[in-house]
Parts: C-alpha cells; sequence; structure tokens
C-alpha cells in the first residue's frame, strides 16, 4: 500500500473515536517535507511548549533533514517515523526513538497541529505503531517519555494502558528551564492481554 498503514488495531479503550475511517500512516519521505515544514511552522507555538526542536525548524531543508535522518534510522532497523493522515492532510508524526536491541525496548514519539488535536488520531497512531513494535519487531517493551506538565502526552499513555514508572527531575531543556519527564511503559505480554 505504498507505506500506508491504515488504522486496523482496535481503538484503545476510552480514546474518542478517529472522525476519519480512513485515518492512515504513512512513512515519511521526502517528498513530505514542505507540507510537513508548513504544519510546523503554522504550530510553532504550540509544538514549542513541549517540544524544544520547534524553534529550530526555520525551512523546508530543515524538515528535508529530519526526514533524511529517520529513512536511515529506519534502513538500520531502528525504527520507523511516519506521518499522521487525516482527511488526506498530514496531522503530525509519530515513529519511535531509536530502538535498542540488546533490550529488545522502544520510545514512541508523536505531535499533532493544534486543528489536529482531540481527536484520538495519536492514541490510534500508537496503537498501530504498538503493534508493530511487539508483533513484527518483536520487541518487548515500550515507553513514552514526557514532561511532566504535558497531561495531553500523559493521558495518551494511560488510554494505551501504559504504567506509570517515575519521574526524571529536570531531564530536558525547554525555553529557559528545565521540565521534570515522567515515564509510561508497557510490556508485550500487557499489550496483547489488553489488546
Amino acid at each position: 500500500m505504498n507505506g500506508e498503514t491504515p488504522f486496523t488495531f482496535p481503538r484503545a479503550p476510552g480514546s474518542p473515536s478517529p472522525e476519519d475511517p480512513m485515518g492512515h500512516l504513512v512513512k515519511l519521505v521526502p517528498g513530505h517535507a514542505d507540507e510537513l515544514y508548513r504544519l510546523i511552522r503554522e504550530n510553532r507555538e504550540h509544538l514549542g511548549r513541549w517540544l524544544p526542536w520547534a524553534e529550530d525548524v526555520s525551512s523546508p531543508r530543515d524538515t528535508e533533514d529530519f526526514i533524511a535522518r529517520t529513512i536511515v534510522q529506519d534502513a538500520q532497523g531502528r525504527g520507523t517515523h511516519h506521518c499522521i493522515f487525516f482527511h488526506g492532510r498530514i496531522a503530525g508524526v509519530a515513529g519511535f526513538h531509536p530502538i535498542r536491541w540488546p533490550s529488545r525496548t522502544g520510545e514512541l514519539g508523536y505531535w499533532l497541529g493544534r486543528d489536529f488535536t482531540g481527536r484520538g488520531l495519536v492514541t490510534e497512531a500508537c496503537v498501530v505503531l504498538l503493534g508493530m513494535a511487539f508483533q513484527e519487531m518483536d520487541l518487548n517493551r515500550m515507553e513514552i517519555r514526557c514532561a511532566a506538565g504535558n497531561t495531553r502526552s500523559i493521558a495518551v499513555a494511560k488510554r494505551l494502558g501504559m504504567v506509570y514508572e517515575g519521574t526524571l527531575r529536570e531531564a530536558e531543556r525547554l525555553g529557559d528551564g528545565y521540565v521534570d519527564h515522567v515515564i509510561h511503559s508497557i510490556l508485550k505480554r500487557e499489550f496483547f492481554s489488553w489488546k
């Protein structure tokens, strides 16, 4: 299907139903760079609240460079990144931070433009990615790490059945200060018993 992955896994308990039954993930490719850059530019303030890289994206070249890095990461077997599409438009990105193969552990990362939030898209994308991680890649553990004040991201982790594990103090520089990170995880056996 040209790199497209429809939302085919069951919805996470408690997640809103996506309004787009054709919502899907598509692996990031260079052709996404311009639209992705526009989405980041239009949502810089929204994204910058929790994602320090948003301020550093100043041209389509920056998104091209990011996409090139994700393609290399995928080729090395360290995880993929996908555009989240909604009604034919790029709504955001979801994917894997580099997989730690010795421990068979991965971490999910994601973001959406402001107009696409509150529709269950990130939760559904994460269910698909967790299925890939546990079924196709045979990973044992997946995590979500986010700023302690990022209540929307914490809610995603909870809807996915992840377990809160702890807080890393001042784990990331954001703006002029530091934010704590909270860690949630789910194990392969938990995912399949929940699913």
